[in-house]
């Protein structure tokens, strides 16, 4: 397999090394061929000194416009009319979660393909990424569900003007306290369940870890000129934070998922902290699953890992 291209002084490589080997998205960002399928782009870029060619990724608007060059030339995706405010998610990223998926999947070695595969995403918000890119990288099916109608809607417009209606349905969850309840019924079964949790338990939380991200980003730098918006990235409330936060929406999953072992082959879940790990493994030990795998992950200086357990039979 070909290494990653050698960092040099003056291009270093856009996305550091650390995502999985079968990621498209491991080298340094081919802009010409991005801006080729997504003109918008061309605006969006800067020199700078070090870097050469590249985006301000501070600007909220600069992020999407890339997303929509990746996804186009990528994934095949022609259309993201992705909301204002809506959370606008690192692409290299997500599509390494379903990557590192696929090999968990992956009886004899070879990912699995085809609709036959069919997931269950928990929260997917306005952006419905990881059944856009499951869909077009593995041509896996989907059910997707989200608490907040607006963000189905945006869903619904995006699946329709991609002609992927065949491969993601939307649901509704109507009642917050619950994961898979009302969202699935008995006789369903599904490969593997995938979520990305809320952050934050508060609001005032969510705020100031996006104050946190926009100093990383910005490297000293002024990172707000006046008017721009707070996030780079977007994220409605409910995208950003919940009751419990992070590690109580999983231990809600976790309860859930043992009252319903047989709904999901694998139950999966992004864990943003490794400092959740030892509560969520207590409550795994109480759920009695026949395994548990915690798999690493890292984008550039990002370290994230995937919690994934099963029930036996």
């Amino acid at each position: 397999m070909p290494r990653p291209a050698a960092r040099r002084p003056s291009a270093p490589l856009a996305i550091a090394e650390g995502l999985h080997p079968r990621n498209p998205h491991r080298a340094r960002y081919d802009f010409p061929a991005l801006v080729s399928a997504c003109p918008e782009l061309a605006r969006h870029l800067i020199d700078h000194p070090v870097e050469g060619r590249t985006l301000n990724f501070a600007d909220p608007a600069a992020v999407l416009a890339l997303n929509r060059a990746l996804l186009r030339h990528h994934y095949q995706i022609t259309d993201y009319p992705l909301p204002p405010g809506a959370l606008c998610p690192p692409i290299p990223g997500r599509a390494d979660y379903l990557h590192h998926l696929a090999d968990l999947l992956s009886g004899d070695g070879v990912p699995p393909r085809g609709p036959a595969t069919r997931l269950l995403d928990i929260g997917t918000g306005a952006n419905v990424i990881y059944p856009l890119l499951g869909a077009r990288a593995f041509e896996w099916s989907f059910v997707a569900t989200d608490i907040a109608p607006a963000s189905l809607e945006s869903a619904r417009r995006i699946v329709a003007a991609n002609g992927l209606e065949n491969r993601i349905e939307l649901r509704a969850q109507t009642d917050a306290r619950v994961v898979f309840a009302g969202v699935t019924t008995a006789p369903e079964r599904f490969a593997a369940s995938l979520c990305n949790p809320p952050f934050h338990a508060s609001a005032a939380e969510a705020a100031a870890g996006t104050d946190r991200k926009l100093r990383n980003l910005a490297a000293g730098r002024s990172h707000r000129a006046a008017g721009q918006p707070r996030l780079n990235f977007g994220g409605r409330d409910h995208e950003l934070w919940c009751e419990g936060g992070e590690p109580g929406f999983l231990r809600r999953m976790i309860a859930e998922s043992a009252a319903h072992p047989q709904l999901c082959r694998w139950f999966t879940t992004l864990v943003s902290k490794s400092a959740h790990l030892p509560e969520l493994e207590s409550a795994l030990a109480a759920a009695r699953p026949a395994e548990v795998r915690i798999i690493p992950m890292r984008h550039g200086q990002k370290h994230s890992r995937i919690l994934a357990w099963r029930f036996a039979g």
